[in-house]
């Protein structure tokens, strides 16, 4: 049986806690987000925040995007930033390595929106297909993001030419095959 985009990010999310178990910490911790408040902290010592991911009562709403580009987005894309709170987490893909972008709190949803909004307008100027990003890579000219109109998940390079490869057939394999990285003071 298939399972869900969300089901698919949750399993991911406590691959993600055990390997920080593993290396011997409570909970995942992140020195980039002390101060900002989310339902995911479980400990501010004002120098780094100790969080959890939390599943989210309610789906976001992305149809302010939507309306904004006049363009449905593909579901999976709404489940993977609509279904959970948590920072961003360290993972890898075969050989590549990426940052896996998260919703941290309710206050973070409009910026990542006006985000995947202008990452969407950009694309339609340059008369490309359109992707919503999901990962981050070390270098800024490519990122992971899925093909609103396949569902498919690519390495992209960003600019004019619109170099894209397919790392995997959807979202829930994609997120399936990821392996957590344990990087301290993220």
């Amino acid at each position: 049986m298939d399972h869900s985009v969300a089901e698919a990010l949750f399993s991911f999310s406590q691959r993600y806690l055990a390997a920080w178990q593993a290396a011997g910490y409570a909970l995942p911790q992140d020195d980039q987000l002390s101060g900002y408040a989310s339902p995911c902290v479980v400990r501010d010592s004002g120098q780094d925040v100790s969080w959890q991911p939390i599943v989210r009562e309610a789906s976001a709403d992305f149809s302010n995007v939507e309306a904004g580009i006049e363009l449905q987005l593909d579901s999976s894309i709404t489940q993977f930033y609509g279904s959970q709170y948590a920072a961003d987490m360290s993972a890898t893909f075969g050989d590549i390595e990426l940052l896996l972008l998260q919703v941290w709190s309710d206050e973070d949803l409009p910026q990542l929106q006006e985000n995947i909004l202008g990452h969407l307008v950009m694309q339609r100027q340059l008369k490309l297909k359109p992707t919503v990003f999901i990962g981050a890579l070390a270098t800024e000219q490519q990122l992971i993001s899925v093909c609103n109109l396949t569902g498919e998940v690519l390495l992209e390079t960003l600019g004019q030419a619109g170099e894209r490869q397919v790392l995997a057939d959807n979202l829930t394999a994609f997120l399936d095959a990821l392996t957590p990285v344990v990087v301290e003071g993220q």
